[in-house]
């Protein structure tokens, strides 16, 4: 048996806020939408990760969700033109990643990175 992929499922009310934070913030595609679930992603290959954690790291809380992406500081600037606060960074940290934290619309802590 091979695991083809994971799924992260944020429960929601309202789903037309998840086409702005995880659509135009982001810039993920519509993997899928039947009115009750929409599932955002990439065409492109992803790899199938799960992480547990005591902590964030840097002494922050275990994000809900991590987001790697190509230009970190680009999604950063998406996110602030998109009214979404950051919580915690940028930072460059010493296990070589460079990241920040913000909360999608349903409240969940959103680990947005990149590799240094």
């Amino acid at each position: 048996m091979k695991v083809k992929r994971i799924v992260a499922n944020v429960p929601a009310d309202d789903l037309t806020a998840a086409k702005r934070f995880y659509g135009e913030a982001l810039g993920l595609d519509v993997l899928m939408d039947h009115g009750w679930i929409a599932t955002y992603g990439s065409s492109a290959e992803m790899q199938t990760q799960i992480s547990v954690a005591a902590e964030g790291g840097s002494g922050t809380p275990v994000p809900d969700l991590s987001i790697e992406v190509d230009d970190v500081d680009e999604a950063l600037a998406r996110m602030r033109r998109g009214g979404f606060a950051v919580e915690y960074g940028p930072a460059d940290e010493p296990w070589g990643v460079r990241r920040f934290y913000v909360r999608d619309p349903y409240g969940r802590l959103v680990n947005i990175l990149s590799h240094l």
